[in-house]
């Protein structure tokens, strides 16, 4: 009786550490023209960003970019993504095609910044 109690709380405690951590992970959906859609997400950190594109999911890193900007790419799938302060554009460098543009978050179609912004100034020259 103690060994199954302990088996079901150990159990417990795993799904209990397993959903407090995708709680913290936040996803947002990106809004393109053409009726073009995409998620991110991330845990935090602005160093790599989740992408879901086409019913795949690809890991991007951030990149040196220009000021007032951000991008993100995964240089094996090609995926590019450059946000600036009011659209992102997608694209497949490898495949040279621009996947999405004119994409908006719920927040930034209100007029704020990108959720990716958040906690980080962009990247600047030096």
């Amino acid at each position: 009786m103690k060994k199954n109690l302990l088996i079901i709380s150990a159990a417990l405690a795993g799904l209990f550490v397993t959903t407090s951590a995708s709680a913290a992970e936040e996803v947002v959906t990106w809004s393109c023209s053409e009726s073009k859609q995409f998620k991110t997400s991330s845990t935090g950190s602005t160093e790599k960003v989740r992408l879901t594109w086409d019913a795949q999911t690809y890991d991007l890193d951030r990149q040196t970019s220009l000021p007032g900007s951000l991008r993100y790419k995964n240089m094996n799938s090609g995926h590019d993504l450059v946000v600036l302060g009011n659209k992102a554009m997608l694209f497949n460098i490898k495949a040279g095609v621009r996947l999405a543009d004119f994409c908006q978050t719920p927040e930034m179609k209100a007029g704020k910044m990108p959720h990716l912004f958040a906690g980080t100034e962009p990247f600047v020259a030096n």
